[in-house]
């Protein structure tokens, strides 16, 4: 694990804390947890659009969409 130095200033951090505080973790476990879910974000936007770009637009064979068969179909 990297370790991280950051400048913030003590109102930002205090408000933090308590935050932290209030969901039973640390500071520091609270920032790795953001941290990781702002990565893992990235992570699944990159993943989704690799999968529209290959999954493309479909293909329906030349087959054309009947009003009367999609009627009888549902």
């Amino acid at each position: 694990m990297a370790n991280l130095t950051l400048s913030v200033d003590e109102q930002s951090t205090e408000r933090a804390r308590l935050a932290a505080q209030k969901m039973g973790i640390s500071l520091n476990q609270f920032l790795r947890d953001q941290i990781e879910r702002l990565a893992g974000a990235d992570q699944r936007a990159r993943d989704a659009e690799a999968y529209l770009k290959s999954a493309g637009r479909g293909d329906s064979g030349g087959w054309k969409f009947n009003r009367d068969e999609l009627q009888r179909r549902v």
